[in-house]
């Protein structure tokens, strides 16, 4: 009888688990940082066909559990406290059955585990004729992603969903661009799948001509064998190939009577193949709407964010940006004050002040175009550049003098450079600031006499 139940754990705390592997519930315990799998007792290891307890070992919860390559994106790790236990009953796609689970933090020796506690409240009725109007599974898809606190998140959790509950390899969503092009968007892989998401950015529409010519008719495209569309649809077939996909079922995204992508099964059992598209049509126009409300969010993210004018970011994006900075990076900063606008508005009218002001940030770009750029105020710009070298820095600001006087749109400057961002950034923006004003003293002095305010 197998007695190794702990399998990853500290050997020198105490067998914490050892009291639940007789239970009748399902008893699991993973790390929440590394989401490494640490025990599972006998009914989990029965009901997840685990005859050997060590093929669990150095594998991820996300991995046995779900069939996932990456943690779940509904996982509620993070959320749980010690003493308190957070209850749920919901659909487990894998297991294709209704678990009400007991979810808590365990402390111990210095690591935080997930423990969870899940009972079988009874088998999914899965038919094999109308499989794809199971009512549950699509009640249970849009239950799980409207839970979810964005449209991004909520797109992600319904892919792995379909992913899990289909038994399938791979669910995608390629959208269109506006140069007759599609790119893969978003992707759930099952656990031993390569992700193709990166290959498969820019796809001509002219490679699935022949899907879009059932899309436009409303139908999905079902392939059972790949092998079999090897002559008559070669330039799919050369896509898919590479990919190790043996069949597929792929959905249009139709938006106000326009096809805005598709979405599609790779690899799923053939038994699902006849039944998965009415589910798919039917969860289509659910993702078409998440789209929608992901491009609405993205808009208002970009209003928050952008400066309308130019168009790089404004003061709110600065103090964003801030907190991603990496104090190990070399950091340059390059203030910026354009000269004359007051002047220009006054004679020439606000019109010709912002014309002013989109030539000051288009040199900019054109010099700084990597690194973050920033409005902070009326006549004043910022360049944020992490990772850039010290002669770097001052060999861009050369090429922006010459831009500025290329493109008539006079700035006076101020730079700082640091090999590491490890000193307070207030006092490095002050710092570039009045070097900034020096520059635009001695600029108003000579160079620039006509335009003093």
């Amino acid at each position: 009888m197998e007695r190794d139940i702990l399998v990853n754990q500290d050997r020198s705390a105490p067998r914490l688990w050892e009291f639940y592997e007789e239970l009748n519930e399902i008893v699991y315990v993973a790390d929440i940082d590394s989401h490494e799998l640490i025990y599972m007792n006998r009914k989990a290891r029965e009901v997840y066909n685990i005859e050997d307890i060590q093929k669990i070992e150095g594998k991820k919860c996300f991995e046995i559990l779900s069939g996932s390559s990456a943690p779940c994106v509904c996982c509620n790790g993070n959320r749980l406290k010690e003493g308190f236990f957070a209850e749920e009953i919901r659909y487990n796609p894998v297991l294709k059955k209704k678990m009400a689970s007991k979810d808590t933090l365990i402390a111990e020796n210095g690591r935080r585990y997930r423990f969870e506690l899940a009972v079988d409240l009874g088998a999914w009725e899965q038919q094999n004729i109308g499989y794809e109007a199971n009512e549950s599974m699509v009640n249970e898809g849009l239950r799980i992603a409207l839970a979810a606190h964005s449209p991004e998140q909520s797109i992600a959790v319904l892919l792995e969903y379909l992913g899990q509950s289909l038994q399938s390899e791979r669910v995608y969503i390629f959208e269109e661009t506006n140069c007759q092009t599609v790119n893969n968007t978003y992707e759930w892989c099952a656990s031993d799948v390569i992700p193709q998401k990166e290959n498969l950015q820019e796809v001509p529409v002219e490679v699935v001509r022949m899907w879009y010519q059932r899309f436009v008719k409303g139908e999905s495209v079902i392939i059972k064998s790949v092998e079999s569309i090897k002559e008559e649809d070669k330039a799919v077939y050369e896509y898919l190939s590479p990919q190790q996909i043996r069949s597929l079922v792929v959905s249009p995204l139709v938006n106000e009577g326009k096809i805005i992508g598709f979405y599609g099964v790779d690899n799923p059992p053939e038994k699902y193949l006849e039944h998965i598209t009415t589910l798919l049509q039917i969860l289509g126009h659910f993702i078409v709407a998440l789209i929608h409300r992901r491009n609405h969010v993205r808009r208002l993210e970009e209003l928050c964010f952008e400066d309308q004018l130019t168009g790089i970011g404004n003061r709110h994006a600065v103090q964003e940006h801030f907190g991603t900075l990496n104090p190990d990076d070399s950091i340059g900063i390059l203030y910026c004050d354009v000269m004359g606008l007051k002047k220009m508005n006054d004679s020439m009218g606000h019109k010709a002040g912002d014309q002013l002001l989109i030539r000051s940030s288009e040199c900019l770009k054109r010099v700084f175009h990597e690194y973050e750029l920033f409005r902070i105020g009326g006549d004043e710009f910022l360049a944020l550049c992490v990772g850039i070298e010290e002669q770097e820095l001052y060999r861009r600001i050369e090429l922006l003098k010459d831009e500025m006087s290329a493109h008539h749109a006079p700035m006076a400057l101020g730079c700082v450079w640091r090999a590491d961002g490890k000193e307070q950034l207030d006092r490095l923006l002050t710092l570039a600031d009045n070097r900034m004003y020096e520059d635009k003293r001695k600029l108003y002095e000579t160079k620039y006499k006509e335009m003093r305010r």
